[in-house]
């Protein structure tokens, strides 16, 4: 079978030149060489799998190995930064090729370390989109990068330089890539180290920047993978096919700062992002790969739930229980600023997520496929019992009915107040129908656990703060009434305002000076 090239346009100058591949490569070796023995300050480089992380590791590691034994003493490490909701099919290789540097670094004796980075347990995606009940990501609200991608890279690189004093982040970024990329690529120039350029993130301002395929484009990236063999084992070819496998031809790169590219606008990001109208890439590779059929689920649930048309999925108070009003471009009116997804869509998520894992699970050699963690369940369960006050504790009740199993985990609070029957009477009581999110309900309920919180306290402050405050944020019989509320009380904090700003005006001053009119004597007592 014919070999397909692989092109990204004609309009793309190559970085090579009249000059063949092999004296480029060679010249950026040189520099790697320089670079690495020119001082004691350890590399980290970024990796994820895809074709630009790839070239610049496998340079370096050609490199570093060409050096002598005694001179390959400076750690490179290795980060890839595991999302948890990465594209499975990628984070698999991702996985499996960490590994393998793993062992052929040390069968070789070069000092690459790799890590595989993930978000803190608070800060996953689940525990977020149906724990805290955020929206799905959008332009205005791009909740997720910081936490899943940007802090795992920091912190990791803030801890080497808390050790080191400094450090360089080898990064794959090429300026061919876009004219924005090409902006900040520019933006990193004019170092006094030739090599290296200033880091644009004054939280990383000890941490220099090393672009060696900076000047490359996407056919010198790929005709460089395809030509010259992976030192840890890998096959680029492999990779070259799965990228085939898919559309528009870009990675998802490192992320260290807000400036660099949404992981949604390549080809290999996080399979749930909402920055974007469809997961192309995914379902190119459901399309053209009886394969990777199994990833279905997980398209059909992204598709389905991550919707960013959401308003009605959504309470009208804030995440705190605030009432906030916005304009509305539609009607030229105002308009409550929705939080939360509410609870009654949480619980469906969480349902639908366990049954596109089950699914999955049935497949062949995909028994230990975990889409939700144990620990995801155990922090959702948490915060929709201790931090919304949903005492119901359907967590164990939905898995159950998924999955047909006992939830796996003990009880999230033994002294409970109430048992499923007691809740149960408590709704039939409090509300006109069982729907969860009924707000008279909901308020009964919260005071209560609010009142159960404080039960074995030895000093009961704070209690009455947090009742009122349930109270407050409770107090409606529905949407519309709160609407109305809102915008009378926006209409009195303006009357307040004008009124103010009257009895400060000059002129006001003038007209009552007029009309109380007192006379002073030199020592200006009155008279």
């Amino acid at each position: 079978m014919e070999e397909k090239k692989v092109t990204f346009g004609n309009f793309q100058k190559s970085a090579f030149g009249i000059d063949s591949i092999d004296s480029e490569v060679e010249s950026i070796k040189k520099d790697i060489k320089a670079l690495y023995e020119s001082d004691n300050l350890p590399w980290v480089i970024g990796y994820s799998g895809g074709k630009d992380s790839t070239a610049c590791l496998q340079l370096i590691w050609t490199a570093v190995k060409e050096l002598e034994p005694e001179n390959r003493k400076k750690p490179i490490y290795v980060i890839s930064t595991d999302t948890l909701v990465e594209n499975p099919v990628v984070a698999m290789w991702v996985e499996v090729s960490l590994e393998t540097m793993r062992l052929s670094a040390l069968e070789q004796g070069v000092p690459i370390i790799p890590q595989r980075l993930t978000p803190e347990l608070s800060d996953r995606f689940w525990v977020n989109l149906i724990g805290r009940g955020y929206p799905a990501p959008r332009p205005m609200f791009r909740w997720c990068t910081s936490r899943l991608k940007i802090n795992p890279s920091n912190n990791f690189i803030l801890d080497i330089v808390a050790k080191n004093g400094e450090a360089i982040l080898v990064l794959g970024t090429r300026k061919a890539e876009s004219s924005a990329r090409k902006r900040v690529m520019e933006s990193y120039e004019g170092s006094t180290r030739d090599l290296l350029s200033r880091n644009g993130n004054p939280k990383l301002d000890r941490v220099w920047i090393y672009p060696p395929i900076v000047s490359w484009t996407n056919d010198d990236v790929w005709e460089y993978l395809v030509t010259y063999p992976n030192p840890w084992g890998y096959d680029n070819k492999q990779l070259l096919n799965m990228y085939r496998g898919a559309t528009q031809d870009n990675e998802c790169p490192l992320v260290v700062d807000t400036s660099t590219p949404s992981c949604g606008d390549s080809r290999f990001g996080c399979f749930v992002c909402t920055l974007v109208d469809k997961d192309k890439s995914m379902r190119a590779m459901i399309q053209n790969d009886s394969d990777k059929e199994w990833m279905k689920p997980l398209a059909d649930f992204r598709d389905h739930y991550l919707n960013t048309d959401d308003f009605e999925r959504r309470d009208f108070r804030r995440m705190d229980g605030r009432l906030t009003l916005m304009d509305d471009k539609d009607t030229g009116g105002k308009k409550l600023v929705h939080g939360p997804y509410l609870q009654s869509y949480r619980e469906e998520m969480l349902a639908a997520l366990l049954l596109a894992q089950e699914e999955i699970k049935k497949k062949p050699g995909m028994e230990k496929f975990a889409l939700v963690t144990a620990e995801d369940l155990d922090e959702i369960r948490r915060l929709w019992v201790e931090e919304k006050n949903e005492i119901e504790d359907r967590v164990p009740v939905i898995y159950k009915e998924v999955t047909g199993n006992d939830y796996p985990n003990e009880q999230l609070n033994e002294g409970r107040l109430f048992n499923r029957s007691d809740i149960g009477l408590l709704r039939s009581i409090a509300a006109a129908d069982d729907h969860p999110d009924n707000l008279h309900y909901q308020l009964v309920r919260n005071l209560l656990n609010i009142e159960r919180n404080y039960s074995t306290a030895t000093r009961r402050v704070g209690i009455y703060e947090n009742l009122e405050r349930a109270l407050i944020n409770g107090g409606f019989e529905n949407r519309q009434e709160a609407y109305e509320f809102a915008m009378k009380r926006e209409q009195t904090e303006d009357d307040d305002e004008e009124l103010i700003k009257t009895m400060i005006d000059p002129s006001f001053r003038s007209e009552a000076s007029e009309m109380y009119s007192v006379e002073t004597d030199q020592d200006g007592a009155t008279s």
